[in-house]
């Protein structure tokens, strides 16, 4: 078992990334693409600052990962009609698909995980805000 939640939830990350490989594979995305693409499923037409932290990836690596989804078709990157030195991303249609695939098999993996998984995060979140 962990001895910590950070190792615990490392864990966790690394036991649904690799669920998700073959499909990741058959789609030819990186797991740090798919970040960006399930950040933007949940908030469309992030600004790539937002971007950047919504996927966890250092600003650098973000806008290399969009320019690779971008000529791929799954990713559309526009000039913010309110602020033209600012640059939005959302999915695009066929982003979108690919996404509501991958989302749905990364919710299923969530629900498979281990239930001591669960119940171990849960009481050291719950130890940790008692403190």
């Amino acid at each position: 078992m962990a001895s910590s939640l950070l190792l615990l939830l490392k864990r966790v990350e690394r036991e649904i990334e690799l669920g998700l490989q073959p499909l990741l594979d058959e789609f030819g995305l990186t797991i740090e693409q798919w970040r960006i693409m399930a950040a933007l499923h949940e908030e469309p037409g992030q600004p790539m600052s937002l971007l950047a932290e919504s996927a966890v990836l250092p600003a650098a690596s973000l806008t290399r990962h969009v320019d690779k989804l971008v000529e791929r078709g799954l990713v559309l990157r526009r000039v913010h009609p309110d602020d033209k030195r600012r640059i939005v991303t959302a999915l695009s249609p066929v982003g979108a698909t690919v996404a509501d695939r991958l989302g749905t098999a990364q919710h299923a993996l969530e629900a498979e995980l281990p239930d001591y998984f669960q119940m171990e995060i849960h009481e050291r979140i719950g130890s940790a805000t008692r403190r």
